[in-house]
This record gives C-alpha cells, structure tokens and sequence, in this order.
C-alpha cells in the first residue's frame, strides 16, 4: 500500500506489545507518515489532541482511563479517529458501547499481526478516512498560505494593500484567501490588516518623538483623519488619548 498522510496511534498498557506492534506495522505498512504509541489514557489523548492521528489502535485495559473513556472524549471534543479495538475481553457489553462510539472493528487479543494489518489497510481505504487526510491536508495548506499572506502585510506595512494584492502575491484567489483569513484568524482581510497596523502604531508611540500624522504615515495611512477613526475602533480610544494613558505629551 502506497504512502498516505495518515497517521495511527497504538494504545496499550503492556510495553512489549507495544513495540513489537508498532515495530511490525512500520516493516510492513509503508503507508503512515508517523505512527505514535501511547499506554495510559491520558497519555492517549494528549497525542490525538496535539497531533490528531486518522488511525487509532486501542486496548480496551489500559490505565487511568479506560479505552472506551478516550473514545468518549475524543469523540466529545471532536477529533476521534478511526479506531480499532484490541481487547483480551470479549464481554458483551464492551463490545456493544465500542460499537455506540464509533468503534470501526473489535479484535479479541491474542490476535495475529496480518490481521491488525488487514483491518488498518481497510480503515486507510474508507471515505471516511480519506476525508480526515484530505481535510487535514487541506488546513495545512491553508494555514500556511495565511502565514505567507501575513509575512506579506508585515514586510510591506506601508504599501498600498490590498486583497487582491495580496492574493495575488501568495498565488490564491480573492475569494479563497478572504475565507482562510475568516476561518483561521476568525475576521476579515481589511480588520486584520487595519489590527496590525494599530499594533504597530502603538509601538511607535512609546517613542515621543515621533507625531501622529507620523506614525499614521509609518503604518500604511494617508489619511491623518482615517487613521484616527481606525485607531479608535481598534483601541476604543483616540491617538491623543492612548498616548496620554501611557504617559507620552501628545501633538
């Protein structure tokens, strides 16, 4: 099976397992690009929030909370991966709440190795799994065209910009770009922009030296006036005034 950007997470309390499981997997899977290992519960969510693996693994016995209290709360907070149970129980009841989580399959321990590979390479071949790589794959890609895009502003502060300017610069649409902005820094393109260059403005008028229309000039504004009614919404106070609370003579 051809490589993935899948990642899988093993659980299990007993070290040995562990290894051997996770070392067999890597020899003869070359489909995952990180395969994490986890033996408590806590530890177990930690990796599924930190990296949100696609694939998860998972005993049943493990300690301070059991397999079925990490699905819960994964699947509470959203990011439950795709899971296999592997379990030395085969209690009814078990079995049953798995299956009401989300549970993909339910293994009985001692089970063999191919098997746990079959299983997985099956879970790899699901829309569902392919969706959570896809998407994954696709939010990297957006937050790093959101990184590009804010180098950008930084380093050009004081052009003219625009969205379309800025689009432009890191090879995506108007459209697309106004979406990213909206969902990984949760406003707009011009809000964001106006955001940062107030934050600038602040900086520079801890030094007294410089006047407003300046400072305003130095971030980007033409418009002495304009500027003042941005820094306001953004500050919840005029230029004059914000210099006045941090002790700075104003103009």
């Amino acid at each position: 099976m051809k490589k993935t950007n899948a990642k899988l997470l093993i659980v299990d309390d007993e070290e040995n397992i562990l290894n051997r499981m996770s070392k067999y997997i890597r020899k003869n899977m070359d489909c995952f690009s990180e395969i994490y290992t986890a033996k408590s519960g806590p530890e177990a969510l930690d990796i599924i929030y930190r990296y949100q693996p696609e694939l998860m693994l998972l005993d049943v016995q493990i300690p301070v909370k059991n397999g079925l209290e990490v699905m819960k709360e994964a699947k509470n907070k959203g990011v439950c991966p795709q899971t296999i149970i592997l379990s030395g129980y085969d209690t009814f009841s078990y079995v049953q709440q798995a299956l009401r989580l989300g549970a993909a399959d339910y293994l009985l321990k001692p089970c063999r190795s191919t098997e746990i590979c079959q299983k997985l390479a099956e879970l790899l071949s699901t829309e569902e799994t392919k969706r959570m790589v896809e998407k994954k794959d696709a939010d990297k890609a957006g937050n790093l065209m959101v990184h590009n895009a804010q180098e950008y502003i930084r380093e050009h502060l004081t052009d003219d910009l625009s969205l379309k300017l800025v689009a432009d610069k890191v090879g995506v649409s108007t459209a697309y770009l106004s979406t990213l902005f909206s969902q990984h820094l949760g406003c707009g393109f011009v809000d964001y922009l106006n955001k940062i260059r107030i934050q600038y403005a602040c900086d520079y008028m801890q030094d007294g030296t410089m006047k407003i229309y300046e400072i305003a000039f130095k971030v980007g504004f033409h418009d002495e006036k304009y500027f003042s009614r941005v820094f306001k919404k953004v500050m919840g106070q005029s230029p004059s005034e914000y210099r006045r609370n941090i002790g700075v003579m104003t103009d």
